[in-house]
């Protein structure tokens, strides 16, 4: 038998550009807006906790994002063969099972660093990275229902990276006020997930992926990703305003309102109009999440 049937040559390492690409920067900008507005909640100084910042920055973005990113590539390595074959790992440019090394070292990394902020972040990184494994690989795979796979992102890209933000700057659990907003945020940004649905129906239904579009129908799973986004936020009006904080429950009640006068357009035809949504719905949903932010942190 020869040599190189029992030890396979192992494949080059990757060049660092297709590392990048594989960790999808853009995709970690609503985890760290999440993160910021944790920071803001927690109302301590920035410069007083500056090197946990910096610490929080790297795990929702780079870190833990970019772990989420790797593992779904390479466990959806097969699809993207046939879907998109231009990405790192069915290009060949990410080749045997790099994919997956990188992968696990960014768990390893990403949990090194959360240990070293305390153990709240700790706790939320772990969350954060059982969730994004068991959303891409089997045997669980979240991402197939449209139920589940929506929750298990707006989770982590929400609640945790908002949860983070707050723990690494107060250094210990956040106050009970912003556990329940991040919370009410979270559940509401499952219906921001199930927008991001509509682009690949024709994909999920070949595939036999279960998203909202393809188990409810396209109008009825935009009329029901608009309620899950509007009744959260609802409730943190109320939720201000009983606290306090009239002044911020006004300004995330307008952009509630504005969010309200955009839907009809959404509903009636979700799959033309869903990106339009992204760029001007979720935008004032993401606002609002900053303005109720800056009311608990007390800078407003």
């Amino acid at each position: 038998m020869a040599r190189s049937a029992v030890f396979p040559a192992i494949s080059p390492p990757p060049a660092v550009r297709d590392v990048v690409t594989l960790l999808k920067p853009i995709t970690w900008f609503p985890p760290m807006w999440a993160l910021l507005c944790g920071v803001v909640s927690s109302g301590v100084p920035v410069l007083s906790r500056w090197t946990f910042l910096l610490a929080g920055v790297a795990l929702t973005g780079p870190l833990v994002c970019g772990t989420s990113q790797a593992v779904n590539d390479w466990f959806d390595r097969h699809v993207d063969a046939i879907n998109e074959p231009h990405r790192p790992i069915p290009s060949g440019r990410i080749a045997g099972r790099w994919g997956l090394a990188i992968a696990i070292a960014w768990t390893v990394l990403s949990l090194l660093v959360a240990g070293l902020t305390g153990p709240w972040v700790l706790a939320a990184t772990v969350l954060g990275l059982a969730c994004a494994w068991a959303y891409s690989a089997p045997p669980f795979r979240f991402k197939t229902s449209g139920w589940v796979g929506p929750a298990v992102v707006a989770l982590t890209y929400e609640g945790l990276s908002w949860f983070t933000g707050a723990a690494v700057m107060a250094g210990t659990l956040p106050a009970p006020q912003i556990i329940a907003v991040l919370a009410l945020y979270s559940v509401g940004a499952h219906g921001i997930m199930t927008l991001n649905d509509f682009k690949a129906v024709t994909g999920d239904r070949l595939t036999g992926l279960r998203s909202l579009p393809v188990v409810l129908g396209e109008r009825r799973a935009a009329i029901l990703a608009s309620v899950v986004m509007a009744v959260p936020q609802a409730v943190v009006v109320g939720l201000l305003v009983a606290w306090g904080h009239p002044g911020v429950g006004g300004v995330v009640a307008a952009v509630l309102l504005a969010q309200l006068a955009l839907m009809p357009r959404l509903v009636s035809d979700p799959a033309r109009h869903a990106p339009w949504y992204n760029a001007t719905g979720v935008s004032l949903y993401v606002s609002g999440m900053m303005a109720a932010a800056l009311g608990l942190g007390g800078y407003v």
